[in-house]
């Protein structure tokens, strides 16, 4: 391990928590102050690798181990060794260092490919800062044939690393494919862009294989990459990309095509929240990421949105879904309001714009939940199951069912709303979830006509609504009927367990896929104990899980 890698890592440690929590400096550091409020929008990797490029900007803790950094300090090894792995574990981590916000993509052709996607802290050890971690399995997710971190994406002011929010998916030849944010060692201050990413299931099985957390990074892994949308931003004013979410699918004259939407943010030093506007936009490339279209604004006159999700669906028509925010730039008590919109198949242009709900009780930007501390709001994602030959859109999301203060979410459920009349009206939203505390669901595509929903629960701690276990429940696509509800994990997880990150994030998003007769749900949790980066004692630290489930 490389002196200088292992005294970064020491250092980042030891101030990392403060630096989640706590607000940024009012100094500037080559830019304006970034606001708080803005951060809680963004990828965590982004954040941290502001408070890197500019310690200025840091609280004063992370200032200090910044100096320290620069001093040279820190002596330890990273001879890690984990007490036990826990099952489904899905990464071959050795550092201590988190995994959170899964991706999982599952091959239609070969049902034993499984591959996924994390925000990998590993990044902090990278030379080339890569922060975005991918997994492959060939066995079923069983075990982890390899792992690495995506690599840079060439453009003409320099390459970009990847920097998180990744998203997995694979095609009916079992091409895989992954999506991430990709900026510079400056995020706001340097281009950034959406980056696409594609391989097969033969190259990510025989490409290098990093044995230690500073050569993870391999160009000839994944070959094909491209940024599909790009943008710059210039002491802190621009636009920044954000929040990507993809699919791969067969549509109409189009043949198979690779649709990408993302949140635009229009970025303003010196205003309160630090952004002015944000809109969703999409672009559609083909398979090969050969050709793209130009950005397709999708929210329209929104001033302040979140959330996109697309699906190509088996018609191939193409659904959009997002959340518009409102009150959070009057910095007012937010609703959400979830949209819809619907391309033809082989189409770019979409149809109107139709409000699948009116959330008045949603787990807004800011907010927290009434027993943890990690960020989280209200999510949106959508699957359009074709029935008797006609479009079915279903959305899910959470909302809370008591919003105290305007500000802390109590009992928090999973809805979802379907449309019987390819999306114009929707149904009045209806819990899926039985009770406790419930958020970021996921769901899946549908197979056999049903498919199945996945969110994390606390409802099994019935005294403090703390600690955290995975749920799953089937539904049957022609009639919303519920079926098989069961509890994913054996043991609940404590959330605030993690050394470098204690209870303050856990990812923004799990995910779930359903191929055959089996459920794959990736998640986060604290199972496993190691010494983080070979140091103290082996303690509980937040890793990515795989596990199966008959759905």
């Amino acid at each position: 391990m490389k002196r200088s890698l292992t005294v970064l890592s020491l250092s980042f440690t030891a101030a990392l928590v403060a630096a989640l929590t706590m607000p940024a400096s009012s100094e500037p550091a080559g830019h304006g102050s970034l606001s708080p409020r803005l951060l809680q929008h963004l990828s965590q990797s982004v954040q941290v690798r502001t408070y890197l490029a500019h310690p200025q900007q840091a609280p004063t803790t992370l200032a200090s181990a910044l100096d320290g950094v620069r001093s040279g300090q820190g002596n330890a090894s990273l001879a890690a060794k984990a007490a036990g792995p826990a099952r489904g574990l899905f990464n071959r981590d050795s550092t201590g260092l988190p995994q959170n916000e899964e991706s999982l993509a599952t091959c239609p052709s070969q049902p034993k490919v499984v591959a996924g996607g994390t925000n990998d802290y590993r990044g902090i050890l990278d030379p080339a800062g890569n922060f975005t971690g991918w997994t492959l399995s060939t066995n079923g997710g069983r075990t982890v044939a390899n792992e690495g971190l995506l690599p840079a994406i060439a453009q003409p002011g320099g390459p970009l690393p990847s920097g998180g929010d990744p998203v997995s998916q694979a095609d009916s030849s079992c091409n895989l494919y992954m999506a991430d944010l990709n900026y510079g060692p400056d995020p706001f201050s340097t281009p950034n862009g959406i980056g696409v990413y594609r391989s097969t299931p033969q190259r990510l099985a025989t490409c290098p294989q990093g044995t230690n957390p500073d050569n993870l990074t391999h160009d000839s892994c994944w070959p094909t990459r491209r940024l599909v949308a790009s943008a710059n931003l210039v002491n802190g004013n621009g636009h920044f990309l954000d929040k990507p979410w993809f699919d791969v699918g067969r549509s109409g004259a189009a043949g198979e095509v690779v649709w990408v939407t993302y949140t635009d943010f229009t970025f303003d030093s010196n205003a309160p929240l630090g952004f002015t506007n944000a809109s969703i936009k999409a672009v559609r490339c083909d398979a090969s990421l050969s050709h793209c279209t130009a950005p397709i604004l999708i929210s329209g006159s929104d001033r302040d949105v979140q959330f996109s999700d697309v699906t190509v669906s088996a018609s191939g028509a193409t659904l959009v879904t997002w959340a518009e925010i409102q009150g959070e730039l009057e910095q007012t008590p937010q609703t959400f309001i979830i949209k819809a919109r619907i391309a033809p198949p082989g189409s770019t242009t979409f149809g109107p714009t139709h409000v699948v709900s009116r959330v008045v009780k949603p787990i807004g930007f800011g907010d927290t939940l009434h027993a943890n501390d990690f960020r989280v709001a209200t999510g949106v994602k959508s699957i359009m199951p074709i029935v008797h030959g006609r479009p079915r859109p279903v959305v899910v999301w959470e909302q809370c069912r008591y919003r105290v203060l305007d500000t802390i979410c109590e009992e928090p459920q999973i809805v979802m709303s379907r449309s019987t009349d390819a999306g114009t009206s929707w149904s009045r939203p209806r819990a899926i979830s039985a009770g406790g505390d419930n958020y970021q669901p996921a769901i899946s595509d549908p197979v056999n006509h049903r498919f199945v929903v996945s969110w994390f629960t606390n409802r099994y701690d019935r005294v403090f609504h703390n600690r955290q276990d995975v749920e799953m429940v089937t539904v049957n696509d022609s009639g919303g009927r519920l079926s098989h509800r069961h509890r994913i994990t054996r043991l609940s997880n404590e959330t605030e367990s993690d050394p470098l990150l204690g209870g303050s994030f856990i990812g923004d998003y799990i995910d779930v896929s359903l191929r055959g007769g089996t459920a794959y749900v990736a998640f986060s949790a604290n199972y496993r104990h190691v010494r983080l980066l070979g140091d103290g004692a082996a303690v509980p630290q937040q890793d990515n899980y795989l596990l199966r489930s008959a759905p």
